[in-house]
């Protein structure tokens, strides 16, 4: 069974479970209970189209939450019937308080994402580092994915804090947009405004594609943002050098194979005895990055999981899921992302904005 068939059985067979532990506790009466089962129908339909067109997974991350809670009641239920605890109240209270358990943590995650993306504070150490490039702070942006619910007052209160930090750099680690310039130009304007004394570089991540990559690329350069799209530039500070480079998304050679993901090609002819960072959208292209002698790769891509349970699944296409990690002698941050995707819910797995501050390796 290939994966997509896998998802869509996975997606039928959660809507199937829910309804019959769910329903009948719930005692809805011949006419609530036809509605319920209709409304998972309709879902399982929805959610299964949306997997065809690679939109269910977010309705499957929001989705999951419920299953989760409906599989730890009927857990619960089967240890209240070992010790003879079984009764009517029992199946009609559980069911009840998974419903309510639901409506809380998706309100929960309805604010949480909703809010402008806190400051995440992370000093990383790197070796050999210049003492010209001591304290440089480098402002990380990701997935923030301009599109149906985030809009200009979202991006304007990301700009605004950021550029309250006063960052030496800003770097944006790919999926800013989930649409096409036409529509969401207006919306993603206010990144212009974004200011720090090295400038603001992108690379584009896998929903660039899905939107028409060349013509994101063009509106991101005319908006001041540089792309690095398998190319560095060298950033010359207090006296010191670095090698800031950027690669295209992972899987960019899919939609477009001129724009192959290429570490070799984006450090070419770069210097080795300067710091070297590398932009790149997914965390899985650090083992390429290892290869090509860089120090620091910043990422993002995962969204943290986005909400419960989903962190623990993300292991299953990327080597890690957020925070500061390590490969070899490489380091790898990846960002939860300043935005989200799909529903606006997020549990477990905070926004960020990313404040990098580089220190000497002791």
């Amino acid at each position: 069974m290939n994966r997509r068939l896998l998802v869509v059985a996975l997606l039928i067979g959660l809507h199937v479970f829910i309804g019959v532990t769910l329903i009948p506790d719930l005692s809805l009466g011949l006419f609530g209970s036809v509605l319920a089962w209709g409304y998972l129908v309709l879902s399982a339909v929805l959610m299964r189209f949306g997997v065809l067109v690679r939109g269910a997974g977010s309705a499957l991350l929001a989705w999951s939450g419920l299953a989760i809670f409906a599989l730890l009641r009927a857990f619960v239920l089967v240890v209240a019937s070992l010790l003879g605890w079984e009764s009517a109240a029992i199946g009609r209270g559980s069911a009840l308080a998974v419903i309510v358990a639901v409506a809380a943590v998706t309100l929960f995650g309805v604010l949480n994402a909703r809010r402008t993306a806190r400051v995440v504070e992370r000093d990383i150490a790197l070796r050999d580092l210049p003492p010209g490039l001591e304290g440089f702070s480098i402002v990380q942006l990701s997935d923030i994915h301009v599109g149906p619910t985030i809009k200009q007052g979202y991006i304007d209160a990301i700009v605004r804090r950021v550029n309250g930090l006063s960052p030496d750099l800003i770097v944006i680690t790919g999926d800013l947009v989930d649409g096409g310039v036409a529509d969401l130009a207006d919306d993603i304007a206010p990144l212009a405004q974004l200011s720090a004394r090295h400038g603001t570089y992108v690379v584009t991540g896998n929903h660039e594609y899905y939107s028409g990559a060349d013509s994101w690329i063009a509106e991101f350069e005319r908006l001041g943002m540089a792309v690095l799209l398998n190319r560095h530039v060298q950033l010359e500070h207090g006296h010191a050098r670095m090698v800031l480079a950027g690669i295209a998304d992972y899987s960019a050679e899919l939609f477009r194979p001129n724009h192959r993901s290429d570490p070799v090609a984006a450090f070419a002819g770069a210097p080795d005895d300067v710091p070297r960072i590398l932009l790149a959208h997914q965390p899985r292209s650090a083992k390429a990055a290892l290869e090509v002698g860089c120090d620091l790769q910043l990422s993002g891509h995962t969204h943290g999981g986005q909400f419960w349970p989903w962190m623990h699944f993300v292991r299953w296409q990327q080597p890690w899921v957020a925070g500061l990690q390590r490969v070899g002698e490489m380091q790898i941050y990846i960002s939860r992302g300043t935005g989200y995707w799909g529903p606006p819910l997020r549990f477990g797995a905070p926004s960020e904005i990313t404040r990098i501050r580089l220190v000497r390796a002791v």
